[in-house]
């Protein structure tokens, strides 16, 4: 008797176990909603309707990290990763790897990021080594991604070239993309080396870290009126005093943290 009371208990443990996980999905990874895409608020406080999902591989790509399902954005983000793989297949450069973009109705990720809230930012490793991808577990979340900094963190190591510095033009060069993060070593080999049309480096910014992929971030859509947009750049390739500002040493400083006053629309 006691042995058939002790089944059913467990039985009904791994029933209501299975149902937590379930609730928990359901909550973080509803479907999106069918309606046409739109963006509130900003890229670091704000969410997304209507988002899509990039589909897990397609021409010249492929997502990575599939567990963290942060692979949705607004229609035209897709759009564009898709047709700037397409760009670098077509000119050899390698198979994008595609971090994260953010979750099925946007707003804070649980890690990672303070950004990628809106459906306008996706991070692409610069790994263009598609034998890093061959043993690839099922949610390719074992894809080593290395970084293009020395071990000292001062200059890029060797595995920097040139399809590097062609796939952020490509990027830089398409009409929808309002900026591209990457680290100031980054900037600065841009700076020393591209010559001729220089004009895109304008949307190359240095940033912290970004050692290992790029973040690209599109504009606001026209469609998304409450879409708040970040401050033009400045004018100019970049390539001047406020590139030199991170390589020197700055004291340190500690600002209070303001409590993040989410747009009403996104506490839906």
């Amino acid at each position: 008797m006691n042995f058939i009371l002790k089944a059913l208990f467990l039985i009904l443990m791994f029933f209501q176990a299975n149902y937590a996980v379930s609730a928990v999905n359901e909550t973080q990874f509803s479907p999106p909603n069918n309606s046409e895409a739109y963006v509130i608020g900003k890229t670091n406080n704000g969410c997304i309707f209507g988002a899509k999902a990039l589909p897990l591989q397609g021409n010249g790509y492929l997502l990575v990290h599939l567990e963290r399902q942060r692979y949705y954005g607004h229609p035209v983000l897709i759009q564009t990763l898709q047709e700037l793989a397409k760009q670098a297949q077509q000119q050899q450069l390698g198979i994008l790897q595609i971090g994260d973009l953010g979750q099925n109705r946007g707003g804070a990720l649980p890690f990672g990021h303070r950004s990628h809230q809106s459906g306008l930012d996706a991070d692409i490793w610069f790994n263009l080594n598609p034998k890093s991808y061959a043993n690839a577990n099922k949610q390719r979340s074992n894809i080593k991604q290395p970084s293009m900094l020395n071990p000292n963190g001062k200059g890029l190591n060797a595995m920097w070239t040139n399809k590097h510095r062609k796939l952020l033009e490509l990027a830089a060069n398409m009409p929808e993309v309002d900026r591209i993060f990457v680290n100031p070593h980054i900037k600065q080999d841009l700076c020393t080396t591209v010559t001729g049309n220089r004009q895109w480096l304008q949307k190359i910014r240095p940033w912290y870290y970004h050692d290992e992929h790029f973040h690209v971030r599109l504009r606001c859509p026209k469609s998304s009126p409450e879409c708040i947009k970040q401050a033009p750049i400045s004018a100019g390739d970049g390539c001047n005093a406020t590139l030199s500002w991170w390589f020197k040493k700055h004291p340190v400083t500690h600002s209070a943290k303001k409590k993040i006053k989410i747009p009403k629309a996104c506490q839906i």
